[in-house]
């Protein structure tokens, strides 16, 4: 066994067998028309969210070969607008796989076709639950990771993680303590 393939088994401990990164990729791509448009002429906020959402949720089940249900968004940056009649280009992946869960990362682009141009807007990470046939969460398959950019995604999905769960945990207390309990 290799060490990537170790340090994937490490957090799927179940008897599923992995699957590639490769396995999960996804590529969405819109034309950007007026309804996806403010008045500025640039696609809305919630309508790139709503597409993030698309594609995670389809490279997750992708992986899980399962229904998948959105556990949380990372925060959201906007860097470059996306215009009417531009293309938005959205590619996602899953980064790691835990127990019942799994994090995709999506990066957006902007694409004028007409000049050849291709803009990076913004990059989201979502973590997704596999459900079973009952809607309870369900083991996903772990991760084989093969290059060296799979491992680096892998590395930086096990630090976000580990602050998700720290600010779970202090709003937790924090909501105990100001109701008192519950």
């Amino acid at each position: 066994m290799t060490r990537a393939a170790k340090l994937s088994a490490t957090d799927s401990t179940n008897a599923l067998p992995g699957r590639p990164v490769s396995a999960s990729r996804t590529e969405m791509v819109e034309l950007v028309l007026p309804q996806d448009a403010n008045l500025l002429g640039n696609i809305l906020g919630g309508r790139v969210m709503h597409l993030i959402d698309i594609a995670g949720a389809i490279a997750a089940g992708r992986h899980c070969r399962r229904q998948v249900v959105t556990a949380s968004v990372d925060h959201l940056d906007f860097h470059n607008p996306i215009r009417l009649g531009e293309l938005i280009v959205l590619e996602a992946q899953v980064n790691r796989a835990f127990h019942t869960s799994v994090e995709v990362g999506v990066e957006v682009f902007s694409e004028n076709f007409s000049k050849g141009e291709r803009k990076h807007t913004t990059t989201a990470f979502l973590t997704f639950v596999a459900l079973d046939e009952s809607g309870n969460p369900s083991p996903v398959p772990p991760v084989i990771l093969k290059t060296q950019a799979e491992r680096r995604r892998y590395r930086d999905a096990g630090e976000r993680r580990k602050v998700r769960l720290e600010i779970r945990t202090k709003r937790g207390s924090e909501r105990y303590q100001v109701t008192g309990g519950r």
